[in-house]
């Protein structure tokens, strides 16, 4: 994750100064999440049917590649508008493509006693790779150069493609591989919908994490400079930087304490009361004025993210059928993942039309709506729907 976030420091400057253009940098945004939209529940389905180790290695090889391509015409002078448009799309396919694999290939080294455990560590790492990323980024940028640091960059990503040559995990271990089906992307999760109807669990924290995504997802921190010059720190200096790292670092902090001190166990009323919490705190630094305020509630959020969305994919990964677990984390993926792409409109698009202090607290708003109707409905429901 921190490979990847290093190509996009990188690579997104080098477009921005050769170019300047507003329309490429919506489509890097666009080609980053709507492969989760569109192909998520395919890629579930063929990590259900196939070794995950492989699947993840061709992904590192697609990451690799674009590395190199982006050095490649970085150092000739040759990089062309459609050379970026075909390199961001190749990055966005291998983003989704290695997504199911990996939560197969976890779930089948630890096994369901320590699953949660598995996902926390794995979404703290995750948000390791965000935090440092853009530092790493920037700092092999000035000292090799962005051809230099893309190149370096590609080495990163070779101890888990040489680590997955060896292991014997396969992803399968648990449970059998499904029969091969040929249905497309979109048809199977509808498909899977109608299959997963008698799951509330499953269903909820689909459409929990999903809203979030939708309403909300990380749209804000494509607006961080604005943030930052309302609060009144208007140089990309260390202030600008630690509110931007801020979201990350709550997260990284938050999944080390939980997972330190074993709390939260998976719940789906915990995970919902940690997504109202996160609500509430995403409102509440759209409505902050002062600096260190906005930092301590983007710390917060970070904290509460990491602990509901953790919850959720536990608790689908958990109660999937063995034989759909790929695909049903597909799904999810699909949900959390995928309707980031929406979140621009929802805090971008009508932030244009009525400031983006008031876009983010309102959309954080109709969140908060959704995951309490989520939540009065789950007081409903008799106790054999939660996980034991």
């Amino acid at each position: 994750m921190m490979a990847d976030n290093i190509e996009h420091v990188i690579s997104y400057w080098v477009i921005f100064q050769l170019f300047h253009s507003p329309a490429l940098a919506g489509f890097a945004v666009l080609t980053h999440w709507m492969p989760f939209l569109l192909f998520s529940v395919y890629f579930g389905a063929l990590a259900d049917r196939t070794d995950c180790r492989r699947i993840i290695q061709i992904a590192q090889v697609m990451y690799m590649g674009v590395s190199l391509a982006w050095g490649v015409l970085f150092l000739t002078d040759t990089l062309q508008i459609w050379h970026a448009m075909f390199l961001l799309v190749v990055h966005g396919m291998a983003g989704v493509l290695w997504g199911p694999a990996s939560q197969l290939l976890i779930h089948d080294i630890v096994g369901s006693e320590h699953l949660q455990s598995a996902v926390r560590l794995s979404s703290t790492s995750r948000q390791l790779g965000v935090l440092f990323g853009p530092a790493v980024g920037g700092a092999l940028m000035i000292a090799l150069g962005p051809s230099g640091g893309l190149f370096a960059n590609v080495l990163i990503y070779l101890p888990l493609t040489i680590w997955l040559i060896k292991t014997p995990y396969t992803g399968h271990r648990q449970h059998a591989a499904m029969p091969r089906r040929t249905t497309t992307g979109l048809n199977e999760a509808l498909h899977l919908l109608k299959e997963l109807s008698g799951d509330y669990v499953i269903l909820s924290m689909i459409i929990l994490a999903g809203c979030a995504s939708f309403f909300v997802g990380n749209a804000f921190q494509a607006q961080m400079p604005e943030y930052a010059h309302d609060l009144g720190t208007d140089k990309a200096g260390v202030a600008y930087s630690v509110l931007l790292g801020a979201y990350a670092g709550g997260a990284v902090v938050g999944g080390i304490l939980l997972e330190g001190k074993g709390l939260l166990q998976a719940a789906p009323r915990h995970a919902m009361i940690s997504a109202i919490l996160w609500c509430l705190v995403i409102a509440g630094f759209a409505a902050a004025t002062n600096y260190h305020l906005a930092l301590v509630l983007l710390f917060i959020a970070g904290v509460l993210n990491l602990t509901f969305y953790s919850m959720a994919q536990t608790l689908v990964q958990l109660r999937a059928p063995s034989q759909l677990r790929g695909r049903v984390i597909g799904l999810f993926t699909m949900s959390s993942m995928g309707l980031r792409a929406f979140s621009g409109v929802t805090v971008g698009v009508l932030g244009s039309l009525i400031g983006i202090h008031w876009s983010l607290a309102l959309s954080a708003i109709a969140l908060l709506a959704v995951t309490s109707a989520l939540l009065a409905f789950s007081l409903r429901v008799d106790q054999r729907y939660y996980i034991r």
